[in-house]
């Protein structure tokens, strides 16, 4: 049987040759005997603890635990790697703001707190992301699809639930790619303002969406 130490080294190993955060879950089937969750969350604390002042830490995200390279790291990890994170346009920041913010939203929603039409090409970019999914639909006429942020969106922020949202143009700076203290375009601000400040309507009806939910913010919201 594993000592408490042989189990943390363990523990690095997995965590520093995965792609993608692993849950407490995932961590725990590493081992034939049985480790609680606790014991695990413990080590892995302990885990964080052994490699703070270093290049990267070990960080808590909405899917899991994860190493990533410290922020301050990152200009020099540039010159190696070079290539810059994608730039959204404004209207794709708009519309995944008033997800992130009124969750869950439809189309329909989301067009009337833009005051326009929202192109299914928007839609299709946040998907294909994976920052968002259908996790239920109206009871409406034409059952509209319910959308909502996932985990994805809540990991690549470096947030483990929705409570830990930043103000709106942190998000916009985050996602699109931009320098920190760089200004935010004027209209895009106003709708992001829009999103937050409009009072959330009552929670409407929802048919679940088949096995769209695991995922889905509303879940980590939920255990939170």
């Amino acid at each position: 049987m594993l000592n408490p130490s042989e189990v943390k080294t363990v523990l690095e190993a997995a965590l520093l040759a995965a792609q993608e955060p692993l849950s407490i879950g995932q961590l725990r089937k590493l081992f034939d005997e049985e480790i609680g969750p606790d014991t695990v969350r413990r080590l892995l604390d302990e885990l964080r603890g052994d490699w703070g002042g270093r290049g990267v830490d070990l960080v808590n995200l909405a899917s899991g635990w994860r190493f990533q390279t410290r922020p301050e790291f990152q200009r020099f990890l540039d010159r190696v790697n070079p290539e810059r994170a994608p730039r959204y346009s404004r209207a794709v920041l708009e519309t995944l703001a008033i997800i992130a913010y009124r969750q869950p939203v439809t189309r329909g929603d989301i067009e009337e707190i833009r005051g326009v039409t929202v192109s299914p090409n928007i839609i299709k970019t946040l998907e294909a992301r994976e920052w968002i999914d259908v996790v239920g639909h109206r009871d409406a006429p034409g059952r509209p699809a319910l959308y909502a942020t996932t985990k994805r969106f809540l990991d690549d922020l470096g947030l483990r639930s929705l409570e830990e949202l930043p103000p709106l143009e942190e998000i916009a700076r985050s996602l699109e790619g931009t320098h920190a203290g760089a200004p935010t375009d004027a209209g895009t601000q106003a709708s992001f303002d829009d999103a937050a400040a409009e009072p959330r309507p009552e929670a409407p009806a929802v048919e679940a969406a088949g096995d769209a939910a695991p995922g889905t913010a509303l879940a980590t919201a939920q255990q939170s």
